[in-house]
């Protein structure tokens, strides 16, 4: 199936994903109580929708728990939503999840590789399963790594002895061997230190530029909503309470001279170090 590229690269409409949490009980700890757990509804995702064109950098903003991972679980047909409908250039996830599957990818905050292996043997097992021929792959993968500081010497090293910032370069760098349409990035910056996160904030700009990719970006770093994306989504409690660019979200909400967190703050009543705080207490189910 051919994707549509006149059409949107993401559109959702009432995108619902409800996920069933165990009630916490107090004061009974009886034979019943033990037997018969109760389970409440919660909202991870709650009829969301928006349209992301094609190019175009897309951040979803919010606290831990507000239903970031989810949505994107939901885009890269992970998971099946309840309700709504979600599509990638045209194509349904649900329907047509093998199509929408050749032509995203994904990158994850805890992305999973063989520890054991070096970066190249990790990348050469993920170039076999792309179809990628092996005597382009290895010029690719350093071409790609060295974009974001990640030096030649370093790739038939084992991946357990690199840092953090090292195996998420890796990660991108596998998310890119297909050049996809639509990379969807699920806080990929999390736990780098400054200069490997502003690599990664560089490169996501130039694989937009270079390969006119459409980037969805989760996080809770208001500075890199602000500096990378084209438009920002404020999330919170699995549903958008904004959608927009940096400076109409400021104007809509009275904050011209502030920043994001100030935009935040004035649309929930909360920083972002409360709401997180307030979604661990409730036992949100959508990270």
């Amino acid at each position: 199936m051919d994707i549509d590229l006149s059409a949107p690269a993401i559109f959702c409409q009432g995108v619902s994903k409800v996920f069933s949490v165990r009630k916490k009980r107090e004061g009974r700890n009886g034979f019943w109580g033990r037997l018969r757990p109760t389970y409440r509804p919660v909202y991870a995702v709650d009829e969301v929708s928006f349209e992301v064109p094609r190019g175009e950098i897309f951040s979803v903003l919010g606290p831990n728990g507000s239903g970031k991972s989810t949505l994107v679980r939901i885009l890269s047909t992970l998971v099946f939503h309840d309700a709504g409908e979600a599509r990638i250039f045209g194509m349904d996830v649900l329907k047509d999840a093998m199509p929408v599957r050749r032509h995203i990818n994904r990158v994850s905050v805890d992305a999973a590789f063989f520890k054991k292996l070096s970066a190249w043997e990790n990348m050469s097992y993920a170039a076999r399963l792309y179809g990628v021929p092996m005597r382009d792959a290895r010029r690719r993968v350093e071409e790609i790594l060295g974009e974001m500081g990640f030096g030649p010497d370093r790739m038939d090293q084992p991946l357990e002895d690199l840092s953090r910032g090292m195996q998420q370069k890796v990660a991108v760098a596998r998310a890119l061997f297909t050049r996809p349409v639509l990379l969807l990035m699920d806080e990929p910056t999390t736990g780098l230190d400054p200069v490997s996160k502003r690599q990664v904030q560089d490169y996501i700009l130039h694989i937009r530029q270079k390969n006119d990719a459409t980037v969805l970006l989760t996080t809770h770093d208001m500075d890199e909503a602000e500096r990378v994306c084209d438009r920002v989504a404020i999330i919170h409690h699995g549903r958008f309470i904004a959608v927009g660019t940096v400076e109409e979200l400021k104007a809509h909400a009275g904050c011209e001279g502030g920043c994001l967190e100030d935009v935040f703050f004035k649309m929930t009543g909360k920083d972002l170090a409360h709401a997180d705080l307030e979604d661990e207490a409730e036992g949100g189910a959508g990270e």
